[in-house]
């Protein structure tokens, strides 16, 4: 069935057909996106992940639609109802809205007042109304009244008639696929505040009465009007002209201005207002939230790989602290591979004697385990400590503040058990800092991605195509990179192309048990990792130390034997390639063609012989934040550096390193109109900001990227000039929610008290 997909898929994605195939030929064989890409160019004329992430989804979507088809047909089937002509449209249907506009007359249902009608047989009376003849419908009536059958008078009579042909109506394809476009293109939300519940429903107050054309409604507004619809604060619809609908409608039914047309004008205006318009908003709503979930999906993917693609600082010895007042600093000592070696708690901030204490604690501790980095976490006491460790003076020691997002589930979660189960949660939680610094990739995976703070209204999101495409996002970034199999984690390697949970799991074990794997053929060894999935993951897992000097690189392990044979026609070892670009460079690649390996196979292996196992991701280079440690020291035209933390349609956040992220608005991030912050900013990007409105009793920051910003609180500076889909409306802002311990942390919190953190403070704004 997949071949008849083919060119459908390769003509929608204007892809070649070939490829297509060879694509899905790979699927059904259970190969994963990262290796086809990789490993198999030469079949998919060099598609790439995104290329191949779009094949697949249409491919699923196709699959369901064929399932859904033959369901139908079986069902029809079953109750003999399904004729030749019948089956041929409903085999002809190309998307699900059609096909279930084909079914909806013979669908099961529940009794209707045209079921009624017909059950006291006027079935026969609407035919004749919906005729036009020239018949009076009094007199077409006159038979069908019985008081057996509770027809009383020729009115009610043609009551029930009516609602038979208005039933009919609201089953008509064309007539359904008309008010589809309609709603489509010209529905508008428009969302009220429920009574009463002004005061409680504050932070939705831009949605009490809100107008926006749903085809233009961005993302996060549909998702903040449909979450005060679930909490109970607003109502919200879908809206057409009624006039208008009812004029699109009249056409295909009504023949004429006869007595029996206008009874089938008046059927099609009951048909639309009591059947149509709920049926059409629903399926409008329904397409809406689908579109907003994928806008939002999209955006929380984007941020995620951008966070798991992080410089990595590579192995050091490090020293992490936890930050904290009044329960103190937890600090842990970790040796270059990130195995806790120590940890302890220190108080720098409870007063002369315990500083003292914990400054002599901090010396003794860097020069004992030889630390070459202090990593400290962003949360509350963040910026306090840094300035207490760089009173230090450790001499040739690097000093780091580090993202903490996520670090507190982690320390809660199973995983951290696991691997500490004789620590508390804040040591693994201080652990997980010094880690992330280290590999950010390595330590994230340990973690829902949900927890790391990089979405918005991640709640209100389909979970199922959310947690797809994050996974997906992660099982990309790790195979891009690639995983150490000698030390990797289980939680690592379950990512890893061809594996899962209980593959890593085994090949932890056996590690454990029989020390470091000599090869990658090694890992045939261990249970239940057989050929297919050893051809999937080979090329992702590396051995720096291993016998075979590929066996650290991308090369495959398939591709060995070309290597080893171009090192042969150069009269030289594989290794001498790996080092030597004179040798490299007299390599003829056209020589080594064949039926399975083509050009684009070989220049990534020239690629890997240059740079083996080259980490894609870009060289660590130290932060240091301005001088301003609270919201207090800032003033607005204060230029200061910053970390993005995350980007929304809206705008992006940026920590500057005073406890509270700062807002860019859209507006501001740059001299020239952006509609679309990611164009612009990226998670993990170093920008330098300047400040323009500080509202302290709320704990906002206003913050600009514009080389000449408007300085000073929004009413000072006139009106702003937003586009269209950033015009008014909650926007998902920023919050803290609570560690374990009870001390905040930047972990992201439900969009729902983002929006609400934002609202006030973009009112002041926009004056």
């Amino acid at each position: 069935m997949s071949d008849v997909y083919v060119p459908k898929i390769a003509g929608e994605l204007g892809l070649n057909p070939a490829g297509v195939a060879a694509a899905i030929a790979l699927f059904k064989e259970d190969a994963t996106i990262p290796f086809i890409s990789r490993y198999r160019k030469e079949a998919t004329g060099n598609l790439d992940e995104v290329a191949l992430g779009k094949i697949q989804d249409r491919l699923a979507q196709l699959k369901e639609l064929d399932d859904r088809r033959a369901a139908i047909l079986k069902s029809l089937t079953e109750r003999n109802l399904l004729t030749e002509e019948l089956k041929a449209k409903i085999e002809a249907a190309g998307v699900l809205s059609k096909l279930e506009d084909i079914y909806l007359p013979f669908r099961p249902k529940r009794r209707t007042r045209a079921t009624i009608a017909k059950e006291k047989g006027l079935e026969p009376l609407a035919d004749q109304i919906y005729a036009q003849g020239p018949e009076a419908p009094a007199a077409l009536a006159a038979p069908f009244i019985s008081e057996e059958k509770g027809v009383k008078t020729a009115e009610e009579a043609l009551a029930g008639a009516r609602d038979i042909i208005a039933e009919r109506i609201s089953e008509d394809e064309t007539a359904r696929a008309r008010l589809r476009g309609l709603f489509a293109n010209k529905g508008v939300f428009h969302s009220k505040v429920l009574e009463g519940k002004e005061a409680e429903g504050a932070k939705f107050k831009d949605y009490f009465d809100w107008k926006e054309p749903a085809l233009k409604a961005p993302s996060h507004r549909i998702l903040a009007m449909r979450r005060g619809e679930t909490e109970g604060f607003l109502t919200m619809r879908i809206e057409v002209e009624a006039a208008e609908a009812i004029a699109l409608l009249e056409p295909l039914f009504v023949k004429n201005a006869g007595a029996t047309g206008l009874q089938v004008k008046e059927a099609v205006t009951d048909s639309y207002n009591r059947l149509l318009a709920l049926s059409m908003e629903g399926e409008a709503r329904f397409e809406t939230k689908k579109r907003a979930d994928a806008e939002a999906i999209g955006v929380f993917a984007r941020n995620l790989r951008e966070i798991l693609m992080s410089s990595p600082l590579g192995h050091k010895n490090i020293l992490a602290l936890d930050p904290g007042f009044r329960t103190g600093c937890k600090l842990v000592c970790l040796d270059n591979n990130g195995k806790l070696i120590h940890d302890d708690v220190i108080y720098p901030h409870s007063g002369d004697g315990a500083s003292a204490s914990a400054a002599e604690k901090v010396k003794k501790l860097a020069a004992q385990y030889k630390t070459e980095v202090i990593a400290i976490g962003n949360g509350t006491a963040g910026r306090e400590t840094e300035e207490f460790a760089r009173g230090l003076k450790l001499e040739g020691v690097i000093i780091v503040m580090v993202n903490e997002s996520g670090a507190s589930v982690y320390s809660a979660s199973e995983v951290a058990r696991n691997e500490f189960p004789d620590k508390d949660v804040t040591v693994r939680g201080a652990v997980s800092i010094g880690r992330r610094l280290m590999d950010p990739l390595a330590e994230l995976v340990k973690i829902d991605p949900k927890s790391i703070g990089v979405g918005q209204y991640q709640h209100d999101v389909d979970q199922g195509g959310l947690k797809k495409s994050l996974d997906a996002t992660v099982e990309s970034c790790v195979n891009s990179v690639g995983v150490e199999v000698n030390t990797a984690s289980r939680e690592l390697l379950s990512y890893v192309s061809g594996l899962n949970a209980a593959l890593a799991k085994n090949i932890v074990e056996f590690r454990n048990e029989n020390g470091a794997f000599p090869s990658r053929a090694a890992l045939k060894k261990v249970p239940r990792l057989g050929p297919k999935a050893f051809e999937q993951a080979a090329g992702f897992l590396r051995l720096s130390a291993g016998k075979n000097p590929l066996d650290a690189s991308a090369v495959h392990p398939e591709r060995y034997e070309i290597v080893e044979k171009m090192a042969a026609d150069l009269g030289c070892k594989v290794a001498d390639l790996m080092t030597d670009a004179a040798l490299r460079s007299k390599i003829d690649i056209s020589k080594y063609v064949s039926e399975g390996v083509g050009e684009p196979t070989l220049k990534d292996i020239l690629a890997e012989l240059a740079k083996p196992g080259r980490d894609p991701r870009k060289q660590f280079e130290a932060f240091v934040f301005g001088e301003a440690q609270k919201i207090g020291d800032l003033k607005p035209g204060q230029k200061l550096p910053g970390i993005v933390t995350n980007v929304a349609a809206f705008g992006a956040f940026v920590d500057i390193g005073v406890h509270q992220d700062g807002l860019v608005h859209v507006s501001e991030l740059a001299d020239r109109y952006v509609q679309d912050a990611a164009s612009v900013v990226k998670v993990g990007q170093r920008v330098n900001v300047t400040v323009i409105d500080v509202d302290l009793p709320r704990n906002r920051i206003a913050l600009s990227l514009k080389s000449n910003p408007l300085v000073g609180p929004r009413e000072s500076r006139g009106p702003r000039q937003e586009p269209a889909q950033a015009a008014a409306g909650p926007r998902p802002g920023f919050n803290r929610d609570r560690r374990p311990d009870n001390r905040p942390r930047r972990d992201e919190a439900p969009a729902g008290s983002m929006a609400e953190a934002l609202k006030a403070f973009m009112d002041k704004r926009r004056g």
